[in-house]
């Protein structure tokens, strides 16, 4: 296991393959977007945290999807 920060998702598509991410950007900010199935899922953060697997990590919750052109 990693010392890299974590959060875990909440909502978006049932088939998204991890709920576990890590906390990876050149800039963290309130939002993590994830590629899937030719486009990105977007989550947001919220105050809240859940014990998990991995310890008590942040909850992001879903709110949009984006396509990429092409």
């Amino acid at each position: 296991m990693t010392d890299a920060p974590k959060a875990v998702l909440e909502g978006g598509p049932d088939d998204l393959p991890d709920r576990i991410v890590p906390l990876t950007a050149p800039e963290p900010g309130p939002d993590i977007k994830i590629p899937f199935r030719g486009g990105y899922e977007h989550f947001r953060a919220t105050a809240r945290l859940r014990e998990t697997t991995e310890g008590q990590l942040p909850v992001y919750e879903w709110w949009e999807r984006t396509e990429v052109p092409g």
